[in-house]
């Protein structure tokens, strides 16, 4: 998988799948159409996760007079690498069309600002600027069998020195490894919604 390439020794892993009752191109044509905007308004615990999450970013725009960026209408994960960095746009670190996406970033995630490192892909898996945290979410199809898709997603974290991983275990001890479960299990069952209804509605 890309997550091995891009992350292969880490400090923390979760992982979260379902199956969908749909070929491998559906599947896929849904994963990547999924809108991450509607995944908080369907998944009332996404929402109230990322909610809080955005607080203390809102707080500190509103401290120094200046405007919060405007919510995007919709986001897909195509999309997600599209913002700059220093906004939290994700890193696009590869892709194998119709069956894998791999997004990075590369962060202080601890902070209640994150603090967010200017990363390219080609610099995600060697960087090891001290303080750092880098993480990797994977998302992949596989057929099962014909008509039966696993849908997966695989979320890696590793820091840079032993400051970083001790203020990122903390912060992960505190909610945010379910955070990351809650959010990427939302976006694969939501999936499963549309490469369903897309299959059934086939001819």
């Amino acid at each position: 998988m890309l997550v091995d390439d891009f992350l292969p020794a880490y400090d923390v892993s979760d992982s979260v799948a379902t199956v969908a009752a749909a070929d491998v191109a559906a599947a896929w044509t849904a994963l990547t159409e999924v809108d991450l905007i509607e995944v908080g308004r369907r998944k009332p615990m996404v929402g109230m996760l990322g909610g809080l999450r955005m607080l203390p970013d809102l707080a500190a725009h509103a401290l120094h007079g200046e405007h919060a960026p405007e919510m995007p209408a919709s986001l897909r994960l195509e999309e997600l690498a599209d913002a700059p960095v220093a906004e939290g746009g994700w890193i696009r670190l590869g892709e194998r069309p119709g069956e894998e996406i791999a997004l990075g970033l590369v962060g202080k995630f601890w902070r209640p600002v994150i603090d967010f490192a200017e990363v390219g892909p080609d610099e995600f898996k060697d960087f090891s600027q001290p303080g750092y945290a880098k993480t990797v979410y994977s998302l992949s199809v596989r057929a099962l069998e014909p008509g039966r898709t696993l849908l997966s997603g695989v979320m890696r974290t590793a820091t840079t020195d032993e400051h970083a991983r001790r203020w990122f275990r903390r912060y992960w001890t505190f909610g945010v490894g379910s955070g990351a479960h809650v959010l990427v299990d939302g976006l694969l069952d939501l999936a499963r919604e549309r490469a369903e209804a897309a299959a059934s509605a086939a001819p």
